[in-house]
């Protein structure tokens, strides 16, 4: 008993890892100003060791940070005691020297107590200028020192409760790989198998709470017979996830039968919908089966429901209180069972009130609600939507494409008006545009936004005593506003909007406040 002790120690003493992290300070560490006055924040060291678990820190210090590696030192030491914490001070005048800057990491690097083949290196480069993190990439990149790259954004910046990190490994023999974590907290449920699997054959990607609380609701409603309501912008996946309802429900799988509101025809909307016996109307020449009687027994999907007719919406309504189909024409109705989902991308509330949608019918088809978020709410699962976007499109593809972490990057940073739809578009084009098979953020190829020559027409004509400066700082103004009433006054939400920080916003609002 005693010998296997020993040798199960043994072991776990082999694969005992310690996790060194490297890392230049910057003046955004320890702690960052929040949007206000007194409200200090994680930077981007301290943000890293709340996603990371690491055994060691090794803070590189450069005489214009020397306070702030200190303060960042002491404030590891008081938040994570068992990490061992290591300063360095690196002697760089000039903090934008290429030739400097590498020396002072290879002598910093040579300097450090090693622990042989058990240390295992990681460098951040959110700390430093974007000199010092071109160096760490070059000697990484060249085997010289033997890390893989990490970078943190700061839940503030990202939409999420805690960081967003991306690791890089530079060493791959292959690619430069990408692993992005999903590290928010987990939700308050434990997704099913079923759904975790039917989520994935869909092509629903992401982990964003806002995402993971939809599909929560989804699998929640789809047990029940009662109607539901996806509300979600253009592109944002209303229709994959009445197809994942669908297909939890337990209702035959090939009974799904969507029905796009907006290309019905005024005049033939109830045909469509509902069918039609033989002389119902000039034309109708045979019986025709509605949608409803095609989904009986399954699920019936109706997209863009605020485009339906308002006069087939009394009947609708009336099949969704007592499940009885009245064909035009017929004598006498027949029941049908028939789940309907409904998605709308407008305000159903505003086309209430304009009688242009029934207040009945809306509360009787939003027994079960879900909202959508756009892509540029949950920008942390862009670069993982992407990848997955990518390898679909490679399946048609005779020579596959790769995406650069440049590439990736670019995507999350953009805002995506039209959602997942837009982001594979563009995706899609590129990947048939492009002559190599590696895919740079220069290689991303966007589509002319809509309404150009619109946007140039409402542009002022210039002319004496025309004052730019005056007509962008009252265009500005504007578009503050704008945002903070879309954002129903909250500031950090309309900072996303305008793609602004927080910071910058409170800054601006407190300027025209004065004037």
């Amino acid at each position: 008993m005693a010998s296997c002790t020993q040798h199960e120690g043994r072991s776990q003493l082999a694969d005992y890892r310690v996790r060194t992290l490297l890392t230049f300070t910057g003046f955004q560490d320890p702690y960052a100003k929040g949007p206000l006055a007194e409200n200090e924040q994680a930077g981007p060291i301290l943000s890293l060791l709340s996603a990371r678990p690491f055994e060691k820190v090794v803070l590189l210090s450069t005489p214009n940070t020397t306070q702030h590696s200190k303060d960042t030192k002491e404030a590891i030491q008081q938040r994570y005691p068992q990490i061992g914490t290591e300063l360095i001070e690196v002697p760089l005048v000039d903090p934008t020297d290429y030739a400097v800057i590498t020396k002072g990491v290879r002598d910093a690097f040579r300097s450090m107590p090693k622990s042989g083949e058990r240390e295992e290196y990681f460098v951040s480069v959110a700390s430093g200028t974007p000199q010092m993190h071109a160096v760490w990439i070059l000697l990484i990149a060249s085997g010289e020192i033997p890390a893989r790259v990490l970078h943190v954004r700061p839940p503030r910046f990202v939409s999420r409760e805690r960081p967003l990190v991306s690791e890089i490994d530079l060493t791959s023999s292959t690619f430069p790989t990408v692993r992005w974590e999903a590290t928010q907290p987990a939700p308050d449920y434990a997704p099913s198998k079923e759904l975790t699997d039917e989520s994935r054959t869909l092509g629903i990607v992401g982990d964003h709470p806002s995402l993971l609380k939809a599909l929560d609701t989804a699998a929640a409603l789809a047990a029940s017979d009662a109607p539901v309501l996806i509300a979600g912008e253009t592109g944002t996946g209303k229709e994959l996830f009445a197809r994942l309802i669908h297909r939890l429900s337990g209702r035959p799988a090939e009974r799904f039968v969507p029905l796009n509101c907006a290309a019905l025809p005024r005049d033939l909307a109830e045909s469509v919908l509902f069918g039609h016996k033989r002389g119902a109307f000039t034309g109708a020449v045979n019986d025709q089966l509605g949608k409803f009687d095609l989904a009986d027994g399954g699920s019936l999907f109706l997209d863009e429901l605020g485009e339906l007719p308002l006069e087939s919406q009394g009947k609708l309504l009336r099949i969704l209180e007592d499940g009885v189909l009245e064909p035009l024409g017929a004598k006498k109705g027949h029941r049908v069972n028939v789940r309907v989902i409904a998605a709308t991308n407008s305000d159903l509330s505003r086309a209430i009130k304009q009688k242009k949608f029934r207040e009945d019918l809306y509360y009787r088809l939003s027994v079960g609600q879900i909202r959508l978020p756009p892509l540029r709410e949950r920008a942390g699962d862009i670069p993982k939507t992407a990848l997955a976007i990518l390898d679909r499109i490679n399946a048609a593809l005779r020579h596959p494409k790769k995406l650069t972490p440049g590439a990736l990057v670019k995507l999350q940073g953009l805002p995506w008006p039209g959602n997942v739809r837009d982001l594979e578009n563009a995706l899609e084009r590129s990947a048939l545009l492009a002559k190599k098979e590696v895919l740079d953020a220069d290689d991303v190829v966007l589509a002319e936004p809509p309404g150009e020559d619109q946007v140039n027409a409402n542009l002022p004509e210039p002319q004496p005593g025309f004052s730019i400066e005056d007509y962008l700082k009252d265009a500005r103004r504007k578009l503050v506003a704008r945002a903070l009433e879309l954002a129903d006054g909250n500031r950090s939400k309309a900072a996303r909007l305008l793609g602004i920080t927080p910071q910058a916003l409170h800054k601006f609002v407190g300027k025209v406040r004065r004037t």
